[in-house]
Formats: C-alpha cells, sequence, structure tokens
C-alpha cells in the first residue's frame, strides 16, 4: 500500500532518522524503503517547513501569472483579428 506523505511529514521523518540509531527503526514505523528515504534526503536537504510553504505560494502565484499572460494573449489575439476585419470593410 503506497502512502502519500506531505513535505512536512517527510522533514520531520528526515530529523526523526537524523537521531543516533534512529534511521533503521523510522523507516519501519513509517513503512519507508531506504531509497525513498536517501531520495527524499536528497531533495529536501537544507529546506525547512517556512521554505516549502514559500514554494507554494510562490508556485501558486506563478499559475495565476501564467492564466493572466494567456488570458491577455487571447485578448490581443482577437483584437489583432477584428482589426484585420475592419480594415477590409
Amino acid at each position: 500500500m503506497k502512502k502519500r506523505f506531505q513535505e512536512e511529514q517527510i522533514l520531520e521523518i528526515l530529523r526523526e532518522a537524523e537521531k543516533p540509531g534512529g534511521k533503521e527503526e523510522v523507516l519501519r514505523k513509517h513503512g519507508i524503503s531506504e531509497f525513498t528515504y536517501y531520495r527524499w534526503k536528497r531533495k529536501y536537504q537544507g529546506t525547512n517547513v517556512k521554505k516549502i510553504q514559500r514554494i507554494r505560494e510562490l508556485e501558486k502565484e506563478n499559475l495565476k501569472l501564467k492564466k493572466m499572460v494567456a488570458e491577455y494573449a487571447l485578448a490581443n489575439e482577437a483584437m489583432k483579428d477584428l482589426c484585420k476585419k475592419k480594415e477590409w470593410l
């Protein structure tokens, strides 16, 4: 059964595993393979909860901006088409 962990949970698991003699126990407790542990460690090394929250906020803002640009591009294209049609009238 696959589990999906939130970034905050992953960081907590990594912190628990860094304690002396805790890695094997923590991996067993959470049902995580060693491969997953090292992949998480590589990905989340040097991050904390605040950084992850900030990244999420930036991703949401980026998505909004991409939508705005797409809408303006469509409106611009529609205006160009309208101007071309008016020239021929």
